[in-house]
């Protein structure tokens, strides 16, 4: 069976850098931090007091207010950020097979804010007046809603679904989409991720794992990938939207074409329930799949967009990994953290920085890596690669790699390329 070849035709964000594609693009390339003290609840007591939160977002600006209420914030971040890639695709949606459009989004945790309301307001008033919980409780928590919702926001009839594999989520959803259309199953796909975690909870938790920077002190300046002094990383919320489609439905109707979907890999460290493998054996393995699922060789590829979340292990392992799979060319291509600028957006960083290496190889540019000195370096990492430091790059990029590994030893990549006839 020859396999379909796959195109992506339309983007969306909502990012702590920016509302939209264009904005969290012209912030990334330009290195702005979205860190800064946490605005939806009191940190005063924590250990850690900021983070990278979704600003100036009003979910009524986009969505009906009644319907609003029936959503967790993640599932409107998801929602909004499906609206600006599907008007971006152009797609006409009264002329298109909607039975042929499914949408595969890749959640992490889901909606923590509303189980944390709900359960608390139990647990401090339920003794008194017996159970009261809001009738949207259920659906508003659950994971896999916000893929529902834009099924049922657009009539998307095709296959519909949530992957859940910690902060590999939506890398796993964009694989799963790849796959629906390549296998002729599917002519278009609306799919990546999103999360909002930042809560008493989900704060509290990372805290108490020494997983979270911090540095309260300068926020900004806590994601520090590959830097000597790095805490540990900074939670991000958000989401990101790619439209995949099969290339001849795209020509068919005309669409604008950002880049080629080339490959996909996965694989499991099976090595710890929260930490990477420490010689990077798993990122090694699955950078190596997504190479051969893509036809490609090391030196094809000209950026990776890197999981580094600026944890002490993992930036190690990973750059380890790097230089295992790609040897000399490793000192050739460019490899940048854009979490540093983000945060870590946990279920929804695979999507945002997917488009981020779709958008590297339409601009040719490369975003930075922010927040390293010259004298913060750390002696186990070889800084004869090219991590893009502080700067972006302009460059040739034919084609980007984009690393994510989650708790549980999960690991997922793609590759995108440039589109060619």
């Amino acid at each position: 069976m020859e396999l379909k070849r796959v195109v992506v035709t339309g983007l969306g964000a909502l990012t702590p850098v920016g509302n939209t594609i264009e904005e969290t693009w012209k912030n990334l390339v330009a290195g702005v931090s979205g860190a800064a003290p946490i605005q939806g609840f009191d940190t005063s007591k924590f250990k850690t007091q900021f983070a990278c939160e979704v600003k100036n977002f009003n979910a009524t600006d986009f969505i009906d207010k009644k319907e609003v209420r029936k959503m967790d914030r993640y599932e409107q971040l998801a929602l909004v950020a499906a609206m600006e890639a599907v008007k971006d695709s152009g797609m006409d949606l009264e002329t298109v097979d909607k039975n042929r459009i499914g949408v595969v989004l890749g959640v992490g945790i889901g909606g923590i804010h509303t189980f944390e309301e709900q359960i608390s307001d139990y647990a401090l008033n339920g003794a008194e007046r017996g159970p009261r919980f809001n009738p949207f409780f259920i659906p508003k928590m659950i994971a896999d809603i916000a893929a529902g919702e834009i099924s049922i926001k657009y009539g998307f009839h095709g296959p519909n679904y949530t992957t859940t594999s910690a902060c590999a989520s939506s890398t796993n959803a964009i694989a799963a989409a790849f796959d629906l259309i390549r296998l002729g199953k599917a002519n278009v796909m609306v799919t990546g991720g999103a999360e909002a975690a930042i809560t008493a909870g989900g704060v509290g938790g990372f805290n108490a794992m020494h997983a979270l920077s911090t540095r309260n002190d300068e926020p900004e300046r806590a994601s520090r990938p590959f830097s000597a002094s790095r805490d540990g990383f900074v939670m991000g919320e958000g989401a990101g939207v790619l439209i995949l489609e099969e290339l001849e439905h795209a020509k068919a109707r005309g669409a604008k074409i950002y880049c080629e979907l080339a490959g996909v890999g996965m694989s499991a460290d099976a090595h710890h329930i929260t930490a990477s493998h420490p010689e990077g054996l798993g990122a090694t393995l699955v950078m190596q799949n997504a190479l051969e699922d893509a036809g490609l060789k090391p030196e094809d590829i000209d950026y990776i967009n890197v999981h580094g979340t600026s944890t002490p292990v993992g930036d190690i392992s990973e750059a380890k990994a790097i230089a295992s799979v790609f040897g000399q060319h490793a000192y050739e291509l460019n490899i940048s953290s854009t979490k540093s600028m983000t945060g870590h957006l946990l279920g929804a960083a695979g999507a945002v920085e997917a488009i981020v290496c779709c958008l590297s190889v339409k601009n040719d540019i490369v975003p930075p890596t922010i927040n390293h000195a010259d004298d913060d370096c750390d002696e186990r990492i070889d800084y004869a690669m090219n991590f893009t430091f502080n700067k972006a790059q302009e460059r040739t990029v034919r084609a980007a790699l984009s690393n994510t590994f989650g708790f549980g030893g999960h690991n997922a990549c793609c590759i995108v390329k440039k589109y060619e006839a």
